[in-house]
């Protein structure tokens, strides 16, 4: 992966464009004098040329192969050893042969015409690697790369729609006779194939002969970043978003709410928006942009808890403990008037982070530090608090019910503007015989340290999903407040799975619970807790190979085979 704060390096120019040697001795004045005048002329030539065109490529079957093309074989010193990408590809079957590098003329042929569902794929890789694009029944030339949809149904899918797990992200390459097949079940595979082609041109100028199988063994993998507490511009979580895309991870949450600020533009209570925020429309783009590059965006507005940006604003629904003392970022869950104010940002925010229909649509509801269930005695510091909980739960209702039933009201705010995956932090989770958090909320869990807190396992156990937010690892914390220190790229590298997900042993449950089907994923979580602790471009930095590092082990459960040397040094070339 390249600096992400440096514009990206030109592809490197081919073998091809060298006049062809012969690597096996020298030759004279005289033996060079003998060469035929055309031969001579064809080893010069700016493209290199070896006379005909090789056979079909495994696979092809959308496009012609023609042995008599008018463009001659381009000629190339041979790409070796295995493919050098982030993430490593999962297979590799080397074949014999010089492998594929760009060359001057080749192609990005794509037969199912201009208007598929691959096409803005096809396009994003020609301009990545300085070749052209052509549609249709095209004739499959000496150097081209052709793509297109396999299976059933891929190609009638509409254009970047979200996946719905690992497999649809699977993808074929097939370096052969100088010429380049890549297949997949849907366009985001194709997505991802590209991006390795993209990263091997980089890394090693091509492809080596073979075939590549590759796909993700979790179906989520993201970064989640915290907007709220310091701002940042649309450019750098453009180039973020680019940056993950590359890496093939695929989803991208925006904490955009909190104590410090409330960062999105709102019609409907523009008093709480702080002076730096994104415009709806800029947030548009950013939703486009991610889309584009199969990423999904996780919109996350926290309660009841980190709402001090909006509360500022209604002081009368700052929660007080007995003695009247405001609770900083809490609001009272037990005046009625609050749940109408949440409901309503919801319901904009939700209408602003589209998502096509019947696709996986996200939304993260916090629930994370509630301070009235951080204290020793919550009934007692918040009398207010325990008579509505049981009010609406009977004699023996607590806090803890309360704010589950809070959560589960505001699950069916967002699920009505059509979110069908929620999730929420694994401390707003309590356990009760009188209420229980809504069964289809995915607990992202980040921390053991907080008080009351339930290890990872008890979740699985029960049945739920649990995302891996490990703040051992997985936790940028601007200032390293709390006792927290920078992440680093080797240690996640080294130490960390996303079995890994509280501490630094594996979650102990059956194996059964612990598959892509119950552990979906990870993400990489920056928090901005001082904000002025690090620059935007000091960030970027900072998480450069704690990213690389998180996509290698979320997408390929096996050790990785390169050493965090050649890791590290693979990550500066790609």
């Amino acid at each position: 992966m390249s600096n992400p704060m440096r514009p990206p390096r030109a592809p490197r120019p081919s073998a091809c464009l060298r006049p062809a040697t012969t690597p096996t001795r020298r030759t004279g004045p005289a033996a060079r004098s003998a060469l035929p005048a055309a031969a001579l002329a064809a080893a010069l030539l700016l493209a290199g040329c070896s006379g005909t065109a090789d056979t079909e490529p495994p696979g092809s079957t959308s496009a012609k192969v023609n042995p008599t093309s008018a463009r001659a074989t381009p000629t190339w010193a041979p790409v070796t050893g295995t493919p050098q990408v982030i993430p490593a590809v999962r297979d590799f079957r080397r074949a014999d042969g010089r492998g594929w590098r760009p060359s001057k003329g080749a192609r990005v042929v794509v037969p199912a015409g201009e208007k598929s569902n691959v096409a803005d794929e096809a396009q994003r890789m020609a301009r990545d690697l300085g070749l052209t694009v052509v549609y249709g029944d095209q004739t499959v030339q000496p150097g081209d790369i052709e793509v297109k949809i396999t299976g059933k149904g891929g190609a009638q899918q509409a254009n970047n729609v979200p996946v719905q797990g690992a497999a649809d992200e699977a993808y074929t390459l097939t370096a052969d006779g100088t010429r380049l097949t890549l297949t997949a079940p849907t366009d985001a595979g194709i997505f991802y194939g590209t991006r390795t082609v993209k990263q091997a041109v980089r890394a090693a100028g091509g492809l080596p002969e073979g075939t590549i199988q590759d796909r993700p063994g979790r179906p989520q993998r993201g970064m989640s970043l915290d907007n709220a507490r310091k701002p940042y511009t649309q450019d750098w979580i453009e180039a973020r978003i680019r940056e993950i895309a590359d890496l093939k991870l695929n989803q991208f949450q925006l904490h955009f709410s909190d104590d410090q600020g409330f960062r999105i533009q709102s019609d409907t209570h523009p008093e709480i928006v702080s002076a730096d925020h994104l415009t709806k429309a800029q947030i548009r783009q950013i939703v486009a942009l991610a889309g584009s590059l199969h990423i999904s965006v996780v919109p996350e507005l926290d309660s009841p808890g980190h709402l001090g940006a909006v509360l500022a604003h209604y002081p009368n629904l700052q929660l007080r403990n007995a003695q009247g003392r405001v609770i900083t970022g809490a609001i009272d869950i037990s005046n009625p008037k609050s749940a109408p104010l949440i409901d309503s940002l919801l319901t904009e925010m939700s209408e602003l982070f589209t998502n096509p229909k019947g696709a996986p649509a996200y939304w993260h509801l916090g629930g994370d530090e509630y301070q009235a269930l951080m204290s020793s005695s919550p009934a007692t510091k918040y009398p207010q608090l325990a008579r509505a909980a049981r009010q609406k739960y009977g004699p023996n209702g607590t806090i803890e019910d309360l704010t589950t039933g809070w959560l589960n009201d505001r699950q069916k705010t967002v699920e009505a503007k059509g979110k069908n995956r929620i999730e929420a932090w694994n401390d707003g989770f309590f356990s009760s015989p009188r209420v229980s958090p809504d069964k289809n909320r995915m607990v992202d869990y980040w921390t053991g340290k907080e008080g009351g807190h339930r290890d990872p396992s008890s979740f699985l156990r029960e049945g739920r999903n649990v995302m891996n937010f490990n703040d051992e690892y997985l936790y940028y914390v601007l200032g390293e407040p709390n006792q927290f220190v920078y992440p680093t790229g080797q240690r996640i590298y080294q130490s960390w799975t996303p079995l890994v997900i509280r501490g630094t042993q594996p979650v102990s449950v059956p194996a059964s619970m612990t598959g892509p089907d119950r552990i979906p994923g990870a993400r990489f979580a920056i928090w901005s807790d001082r904000a002025q602790a690090q620059t935007q471009a000091q960030v970027a930095a900072g998480i450069r190979l704690p990213l690389a590092a998180l996509a290698q082990k979320t997408w390929d459960p096996r050790t990785p085979a390169l050493s965090w040397t050649g890791f590290k040094a693979l990550a500066d070339r790609v």
